[in-house]
């Protein structure tokens, strides 16, 4: 009886240090797995039409080694692109974010609206543009075809669709000082262009 007693105790303790580990390691799993950037983004006063779909995306490595962390998400949106940019913006402001007027934002000249934040040691970039339906195959073919056909060629949908993308401004080359053209800090010209002639004239030596 008495060894049963230590044996029963000796499985309750057992089983009692497995569970008091389990629960916080399987917590903080889900906090390392878990970027807490997304969880701010959820965190967004939008309404619920204009975040009707969300599909996230990460890449690099949190603790900058090798590659910064880069947050994407894509949302679905059921009504228009200026109205969604209008929700998207009031929310951000909402939550601490203020609006980045830097160069090169956007990168390449792009359709809608394309708008820049910062907040903290993030930068954000918000663009939100009307939607791109693809039409559904046609007797098994691909809905998308290499010829130019208007019957196949992709239209424009109900609503729109908004991407962000969250970097570490560290690893946002925007933040660090861009290369001018200005002549004043340029100096002399290391180079200067020669003549015609590279050699000149000949100057005789007196004899």
């Amino acid at each position: 009886m008495r060894e049963r007693r230590r044996l029963r105790m000796g499985v309750l303790a057992l089983v009692s240090v497995v569970l008091l580990g389990a629960i916080p390691l399987f917590f903080g799993i889900r906090t390392l797995s878990r970027d807490p950037v997304f969880d701010t983004l959820d965190e967004l006063n939008v309404p619920g039409w204009a975040a009707v779909k969300t599909v996230d995306d990460v890449s690099g490595s949190r603790w900058c080694l090798l590659d910064c962390r880069l947050r994407e998400r894509t949302i679905t949106s059921e009504r228009s692109p200026e109205e969604t940019a209008q929700v998207y913006e009031r929310a951000l402001t909402e939550d601490g974010w203020r609006p980045w007027r830097v160069t090169r934002c956007p990168e390449q000249q792009e359709k809608g609206s394309y708008t820049c934040w910062r907040r903290d040691e993030l930068t954000l970039d918000l663009w939100v543009r009307e939607r791109t339906c693809v039409p559904p195959p046609v007797d098994g073919e691909p809905a998308v075809v290499p010829s130019p056909d208007p019957s196949t060629a992709a239209e424009q949908c109900a609503g729109s669709l908004v991407s962000v993308k969250v970097r570490n401004a560290i690893d946002d080359e925007r933040t660090r000082p861009q290369p001018s053209t200005d002549p004043s800090l340029t100096g002399e010209d290391p180079f200067p262009t020669l003549s015609e002639d590279p050699l000149g004239e000949l100057t005789p030596s007196p004899s």
